[in-house]
């Protein structure tokens, strides 16, 4: 390992813990009768993505600059997402893994008293990016080198993704996607085909899948809500390698209505590729429109390598 060079290194680890109703109003209600179930379960998981070396033989001891855990409450359990990020010379494939492990047995402890068949699944590697093999992500067909900015040049390459359940089953035509394809294109964008998908874990794979193709920037529209399927913000969180507030505090400062407040929608770099969600409403995709106009093609171009690299740092939890 000492001859490898040291680079910045993320890893993103997700699994569920499933559990009955009963648990799951309790959670997003007045709670488990043995406390914070949530609260404990993220501290467990940050604890022991910490001590990874300590849990894990011949694991390497490294020092971590950063863990994220997001504990999403779905229908039939809790998705559990780790993201851990590092500057040295071997990846945080272990930490994310024993982070969502650990975060899922602390999360069964808390509820074990309500319902004792709890269980833990699909613990697994999403995506890991440094190294020599650059990025790596679940079901691509192989690894994505970014170790180099893509050239400065040449129009901003766009994805356009709709969460809308209703769009997706054929309930109503979808007008925000059109709408905020033909607003990127306006000015100046090369976007391709919109793509619209039911809220939820259906929005992870559709940005996955973008991703895969390492455009310059992906734009969502829908699923930013407060209601329990609006759950966009929390997959795109779960893929960030760091957040960037200020595009999504704009966006929500854009809106003509006091609604616009109860949008989560957020904005980030996942790679070279940055990634903004936008309201489902037309509305909403028109205040996104006005503030992507002034923002994307300068974000574009530092994460082109324009003005400097793009930094790894961000809002990760310690």
């Amino acid at each position: 390992m000492a001859g490898k060079e040291i680079t910045l290194r993320t890893a993103v680890a997700a699994g569920r813990v499933v559990t009955t109703r009963e648990v799951l109003d309790l959670l997003v209600g007045e709670g488990v009768p043995k406390g914070d179930a949530l609260g404990v379960a993220r501290l467990a998981g940050i604890m022991a993505a910490k001590r990874t070396p300590e849990l894990v033989p011949l694991c390497h001891p490294i020092a971590i600059h950063g863990v994220t855990v997001d504990l999403t409450v779905t229908g039939d359990g809790v998705e559990i997402a780790a993201t851990v990020r590092t500057a040295d010379r071997t990846g945080v494939e272990m930490e994310a893994l024993t982070c969502v492990a650990a975060a899922g047995l602390a999360l069964i402890d808390m509820i074990k008293a309500v319902d004792p068949a709890a269980s833990i699944q699909d613990v697994r590697v999403l995506r890991k990016e440094g190294g020599k093999t650059g990025l790596w992500e679940r079901g691509a067909m192989s690894a994505i080198s970014q170790e180099k900015p893509r050239p400065n040049s040449g129009a901003p390459k766009v994805r356009v993704i709709v969460a809308s359940t209703r769009a997706a089953t054929g309930v109503y035509a979808d007008t925000g996607g059109p709408l905020l394809a033909g607003g990127l294109r306006e000015f100046g964008c090369e976007v391709g085909e919109v793509v619209v998908v039911p809220d939820g874990e259906p929005v992870r794979r559709a940005l996955r899948d973008a991703l895969a193709e390492r455009p310059d920037a992906i734009v969502t529209t829908g699923g930013t809500g407060i209601s329990p399927t609006d759950r966009t913000p929390d997959v795109t969180r779960s893929l960030l390698d760091y957040e960037v507030p200020g595009i999504a505090d704009a966006v929500r400062a854009a809106g003509a209505t006091p609604l616009a407040a109860l949008s989560r929608g957020v904005a980030g770099v996942a790679g070279r590729t940055l990634i903004v969600n936008l309201p489902g409403s037309t509305g909403g995709v028109r205040d996104g429109l006005a503030v992507l106009a002034k923002v994307l093609p300068h974000a574009v171009e530092q994460l082109r390598g324009a003005d400097h690299p793009a930094s790894s740092g961000g809002n990760a939890h310690d």
